[in-house]
């Protein structure tokens, strides 16, 4: 393995991990939101947050994907192989929990989202289930 390859590694590694905080807090401050559901300071700080979050989000999902991409298309790894086609799906389906996010944010912004904050404890386990997949199929590498 080369240095180029094992820095670009480290970096997908680095903001896998960034993003994923972000998947497993954003939603928990859904959980908030729903449950404190009248106007007031305690809910604008709570978007505000959220806001904040959900726009630091953004770059570091878009370099793990990069570095990513970088690793299977740029270095070869996985190429052809059925975990990294599945490792592929999952991150497919993050990438939708991750913009599901956006849009439940401005309907939480907008006072129009009616889910319960049992709703949202479950939709916070996803990304658990997520990362679980992904790190199994690319350690064990089943197929």
């Amino acid at each position: 393995m080369t240095t180029g390859y094992l820095w670009v590694k480290a970096l997908h590694i680095v903001f896998v991990t960034s993003w994923f905080a972000g998947l497993f807090y954003l939603p928990r401050i859904f959980v908030n939101l729903a449950l404190v559901p009248d106007p007031g300071p305690e809910r604008e700080r709570l978007l505000t947050m959220a806001r904040k979050l959900w726009r630091f989000m953004q770059p570091l999902m878009g370099l793990a994907v990069v570095f990513g991409l970088w690793m299977w298309l740029g270095y070869g790894v996985g190429r052809g192989a059925g975990w990294m086609h599945a490792k592929l799906a999952v991150v497919v389906l993050l990438l939708v929990h991750h913009f599901a996010c956006g849009r439940l944010l401005r309907a939480l912004a907008a006072g129009s989202d009616r889910h319960t904050h049992r709703w949202y404890r479950v939709f916070n386990e996803i990304p658990v289930l997520g990362l679980f997949a992904a790190v199994a199929l690319v350690v064990v590498k089943p197929f």
